[in-house]
């Protein structure tokens, strides 16, 4: 049976988030970001949805990463949710916006020691010889800061993605899938609609 949408795509997103975390086993909030080089080839990779408001969904990484560098040429990026438990997936188009200073300060003083000083010691997604390199650096780092006192580095940081499209996909019998799309025209507002599976 089909279920009424909210409104606002923000409020049915929280709700088949609520309905994941309680069916999910690992990481309701995974999610798929994509990326494309300069030349548009695609990258993805799995991050995690760290927080979501009427603003858009924030996740935080190294800017020096392949992402960091593709999302700095191309601002515009896709999410993807999939809960496998529940049979839905969310797909999101937008743009992205870096966080602010404060938000980024406050959610790595959050982090685990280790993942603050991980923060330091690792080049993401450059190229590692070996794994003991990294261990070295992460050692330095844990000699560099003996204390909680760990500074955010300058280039890690978060983005808010600003959504201007949602499409809310639900499993259905014989394929005949359930696909809602949420669109923002011009004056901000969300119109709803339906899409042949």
């Amino acid at each position: 049976m089909l279920q009424t949408y909210a409104a606002s795509p923000f409020d049915q997103f929280d709700a088949w988030m609520a309905e994941a975390e309680k069916t999910e086993i690992n990481d309701p909030n995974a999610m798929i970001v994509a990326t494309a080089t300069p030349d548009g080839k695609p990258s993805l990779r799995t991050v995690l949805l760290k927080n979501v408001d009427a603003r858009g969904f924030v996740f935080y990484t190294n800017k020096t990463s392949r992402k960091g560098a593709e999302l700095a040429e191309n601002p515009h990026t896709s999410l993807l949710f999939y809960w496998k438990s529940v049979h839905r997936q969310v797909r999101i188009e937008g743009v992205i916006e870096h966080v602010t200073d404060a938000e980024a300060d406050a959610y790595y003083a959050s982090r685990p020691r280790i993942s603050r000083l991980g923060a330091w010691a690792s080049l993401q997604s450059q190229d590692l010889a070996d794994r003991s390199v990294l261990e070295n650096r992460l050692a330095e780092m844990e000699a560099k800061y003996p204390t909680e006192d760990i500074p955010r580095p300058p280039h890690w940081s978060g983005y808010r993605v600003l959504p201007a499209r949602f499409e809310f996909w639900q499993d259905m019998p014989f394929r005949l899938h359930d696909r809602t799309i949420y669109q923002r025209d011009a004056a901000g507002v969300w119109t709803q609609s339906k899409i042949f599976p």
